[in-house]
């Protein structure tokens, strides 16, 4: 019986306007966490915190804290973009961990200028600001299995996203993600949107603001469905010790795979994108780290016509004192070296019952 309503309500939605869209829910894949952004997003096999939750649900089992949370603040394009994550785990026993998380990113104080006219005259006075906000809610739960080193975890996940009175849109999906351990090897595998996530986006304007992007040459714009394709993550990461095990070194190597049409990836076709990672944390006493990371390699087109292969970089520190960690992380998210760099800043907390 379940099974037949949720058919009949997949069909229902699907007489909208359906269409899979390359860069749909965007927000989604910026990555969270200082810790990640300062190893270039290169961390889906090694991620052993509250940030699982969004990198590999499967990478909760890595928290010996009763409950952990984490939070995360971060300004892009000198602070006209707002992104901020905050997590918190639940250790139910040795082999069972749920959490809660939720994202948000988004843009405040956008003039609306569609009423800027009235009776032919500018009236400045007409101006109105609005936002454009998109939320992620997730809940996540990952187990051990009988396999020694190998756990699994799930997503699932509710989208919200508004444009001020404009537009707004309901979303649901699943991820599903695995970690493996072997000695001082790790390989980890996050699958995102594996059922195809969906939008369901509704619009609203008065006749006025409908004339005037009529007037303006806009298309006006109709309730559609939007989907979201599957997403491959893949990554391996090894962890080196040295003096005594004083001085740890822990390089990864991730690769994003894409299924949704030729992307501007180092490897891309019109069927599949590949689109690497690379990451190193250095630690000294599992007390203080720096980090380095590289990813989003694109070919650029310049004026004269040729091409250059660009990159972001990133950097961080971080410091861990007993349950509590800071971090830090430099990144450009917008890949140009003429855009200013982001200041990522995150915090974690670990809660342990009294003994």
């Amino acid at each position: 019986m379940r099974v037949y309503v949720l058919m009949c309500f997949v069909l229902s939605v699907c007489t909208v306007n359906a269409q899979i869209l390359k860069y749909s829910n965007e927000f989604l894949a910026i990555g969270v966490g200082a810790r990640a952004a300062g190893m270039g997003n290169a961390v889906v096999s090694s991620v052993d915190d509250a940030t699982s939750a969004y990198w590999n649900p499967a990478g909760l089992m890595g928290i010996k804290d009763n409950v952990q949370i984490a939070l995360m603040h971060n300004e892009q394009f000198a602070g006209i973009v707002k992104h901020d994550y905050g997590t918190v785990a639940f250790k139910f026993n040795e082999k069972s961990i749920l959490a809660i998380s939720m994202i948000r990113v988004g843009v405040d104080d956008i003039p609306n200028t569609l009423n800027l006219f009235q009776n032919g005259q500018l009236d400045y006075s007409r101006i109105r600001s609005f936002s454009s906000v998109d939320y992620g809610f997730m809940g996540s739960y990952a187990r051990a299995t009988r396999i020694e080193g190998l756990s699994l975890g799930g997503n699932v996940k509710v989208i919200r996203r508004i444009v001020g009175e404009f537009a707004n849109a309901w979303g649901f999906g699943f991820d599903l993600g695995a970690q493996y351990n072997y000695k001082k090897w790790k390989a980890g595998v996050s699958l995102r949107d594996v059922t195809t996530t969906f939008n369901v986006w509704s619009y609203s304007f008065s006749e006025q603001e409908k004339q005037v992007l009529i007037q303006t040459n806009n298309a006006l714009p109709s309730n559609t469905l939007e989907l979201t394709a599957p997403r491959f993550v893949l990554g391996v990461s090894r962890k080196f010790l040295f003096f005594k095990d004083l001085l740890s070194v822990m390089p990864e190597i991730n690769s994003d795979a894409t299924f949704d049409g030729r992307k501007n990836n180092l490897i891309q076709s019109n069927y599949f994108n590949l689109d690497p990672r690379a990451g190193i944390e250095i630690g000294y006493k599992d007390l203080v780290f720096l980090r380095s990371g590289v990813m989003n390699f694109q070919s650029v087109k310049q004026i004269n016509g040729s091409d250059e292969l660009s990159y972001m970089p990133s950097v961080g520190v971080g410091l861990k004192i007993n349950s509590l960690s800071i971090d830090y992380a430099l990144s450009n998210f917008g890949g140009a070296s003429s855009l200013p760099y982001s200041n990522i800043i995150s915090l974690r907390l670990g809660i342990n019952k009294k003994s």
